[in-house]
């Protein structure tokens, strides 16, 4: 078993004008992150296959820029309200708060996504590296202003990415606001087992720890259903190739160009599995464990190649999966659902485990 240990370089400048860094970290059980304090971006995260061969198995972008001119959140920390809020609007406290609703998917009404013009991920955070036993890590903080993109309330975070000897990648989120407001963070890294270069990820098997889906609109907001994933595309229990069902005339299917929906776990309150993923070309695999009570799956279906990635490489359809363990989106105004709504003084924790193998 390897020391851990981290480095630290200069990562470019932002479109905000701030300084960025990279943090390399290398884990004891041999995975290796390239992270940036902006944003908390994944930039690189080498796993063993089968066969130990290493490979950078996310996508993302070698500097500031390529998220800067194009879609800023692969990869990143997404707050302070990840995924959708219809119309960018709420009630909270009989106070009706509008957000930007800058979001409009096809036929759609628009929508506050992610946080908003700005959100968490298009900063800079305060970023200290540790090491801590067979552990290595990044803890990074930020503050977000009472009023940030029309959320009430100043809000303290703290995210934790740390790598383990047994090759876990740990998510640790913790804020405390001073005013009631929303939260409901995730991490939006986007994975290709086969790397960057590999092309679609439709022929990685993925399993779904959930029984049911939450249908959306033609705009891609819940329609307020749950809906039993028996006999429809969305069956991942038993695992199936994401490319197996994504291309049939299912109307939900068409609303997304593919996966872009959000399932309902079937683990209770508590820590439990909510996905896996395994590529049978190479051996790699993983398994997302969590606190949350969804998790939303998307398949890069908008992904423009127009966009450079990494190494002169282009975006690709269907390049890449991210697996983002969260509330349901627009549940601020789903008071049925689980509440995102955190109280003054309070803190929101959430944890969800990335834990890499091979087979």
């Amino acid at each position: 078993m390897a020391k851990p240990s981290y480095s630290v370089e200069d990562f470019g400048v932002t479109k905000y004008g701030e300084k960025a860094k990279k943090f390399t970290l290398n884990g004891a059980g041999g995975v290796v992150m390239e992270v940036s304090d902006y944003g908390g971006k994944i930039v690189k995260l080498f796993t063993p296959d089968r066969d130990g061969a290493m490979k950078d198995v996310v996508v993302g972008f070698d500097d500031p820029s390529g998220w800067d001119d194009g879609d800023p959140y692969w990869g990143s920390i997404i707050g302070r309200y990840g995924n959708r809020i219809a119309a960018g609007r709420f009630t909270l406290n009989g106070v009706e708060y509008r957000l930007p609703a800058l979001n409009n998917a096809p036929g759609g009404v628009g929508c506050n996504l992610h946080g908003g013009a700005r959100g968490w991920d298009a900063y800079v955070w305060c970023a200290e590296p540790f090491v801590s036993g067979d552990d290595v890590g990044v803890t990074f903080t930020h503050v977000s202003p009472d009023g940030d993109e029309g959320f009430p309330g100043r809000v303290e975070v703290k995210v934790t990415y740390t790598l383990t000897a047994a090759n876990v990648w740990r998510v640790e989120y913790e804020a405390v606001p001073d005013r009631d407001t929303p939260i409901n963070m995730t991490q939006h890294v986007y994975f290709n087992f086969k790397g960057e270069s590999g092309g679609t990820i439709e022929d990685h098997v993925m399993t779904i720890d959930a029984d049911c889906v939450t249908p959306t609109d033609k705009g891609q907001i819940p329609t307020g259903e749950i809906r039993p994933v028996d006999g429809t595309p969305f069956d991942f229990r038993r695992g199936m190739r994401i490319g197996e069902r994504i291309n049939e005339p299912d109307e939900q299917l068409e609303f997304g160009k593919g996966y872009d929906h959000n399932w309902v776990l079937n683990k209770k309150e508590g820590f439990g599995r909510a996905a896996a993923l395994y590529c049978p070309l190479n051996g790699r695999t993983l398994e997302v464990w969590t606190t949350e009570p969804c998790i939303q799956v998307y398949t890069a279906n908008w992904a423009s190649y127009d966009q450079k990635a990494k190494g002169g490489e282009h975006l690709s359809f269907r390049c890449g999966v991210a697996l983002e363990t969260q509330h349901a989106p627009d549940s601020p105004n789903r008071p049925e659902w689980p509440t995102t709504f955190v109280k003054a003084g309070e803190t929101y924790r959430s944890t969800t485990e990335f834990r890499f193998g091979a087979k």
